[in-house]
């Protein structure tokens, strides 16, 4: 049974939110793809772990038809580089903000590897009943860390729908990358606090990106405020 509706000649656009985010952070992304006809499915990113998360994602693309593009936003680069691997349904991939890991790395590992990522000490704790640790960014510090480049009052609202990740994810190593096999296109800001754009620029070269979108300014959340740039991406990788 299929979870989306199908369009002839129209892949279906599967876009996955990251870490203190949710399906809504997409809304501008979803109007443009559904006015130009694409079958479009947000998928709730459960965000506890990246081989949990990437076999959730692998239960969501069985039940689709037809062709497949990924869309992975900051820690959902991880789950599109590890759920379409070996998946010959999902055509290309495009990273948002996103993390393209090699096999063994983490996104801690990643985030650190260049200078300017702030988002550790943005963040607030919440005891889990398992002894694990779910990850906030502490709603005072949201607007400047995650979406400075959002109007105060719509990242107000995004700090307080944010979902948390379980830290330990944060930690968890990659497995064999789909980006070594399925094209990619990736888009982000040059101003972004969480992932250095440094470590986006290595990470797009390294992964062949078929084409890089750096724009100035932008901070984690780009495709919020300019979902239309999102939007021409994700048709050009559809278009292959």
């Amino acid at each position: 049974m299929t979870v989306t509706t199908t369009a002839a000649g129209r892949p279906t656009i599967v876009l996955v939110h990251g870490a203190f985010a949710e399906s809504s952070s997409w809304n501008g992304v979803i109007a443009g793809l559904l006015a130009d006809g694409y079958p479009v499915l947000a998928v709730a990113n459960p965000l506890r772990g990246v081989e949990y998360d990437a076999d959730y994602l692998r239960g969501v693309l069985a039940g689709i038809e037809g062709d497949i593009v990924l869309v992975g936003h900051s820690y959902g680069g991880f789950v599109i580089t590890n759920g379409a691997t070996g998946n010959p349904a999902v055509k290309a991939l495009v990273f948002v903000g996103g993390f393209a890991p090699e096999a063994g790395e983490s996104a801690a590992w990643l985030a650190g590897r260049y200078e300017g990522g702030t988002l550790g000490e943005t963040l607030a704790a919440v005891k889990l009943p398992d002894g694990g640790t779910d990850l906030y960014i502490r709603q005072d510090r949201y607007h400047e860390q995650f979406a400075a480049d959002s109007p105060a009052a719509e990242a107000a609202v995004m700090a307080a729908t944010q979902r948390p990740i379980v830290e330990s994810a944060l930690n968890e190593p990659s497995g064999e990358p789909a980006w070594k096999a399925i094209p990619s296109w990736f888009l982000f800001g040059s101003e972004d606090r969480n992932i250095p754009a440094a470590a986006h620029r290595f990470m797009a070269g390294r992964a062949g990106s078929r084409r890089t979108v750096e724009l100035a300014g932008g901070s984690h959340t780009v495709a919020v405020l300019l979902p239309d740039t999102l939007v021409d991406l994700i048709r050009e990788a559809a278009l292959g």
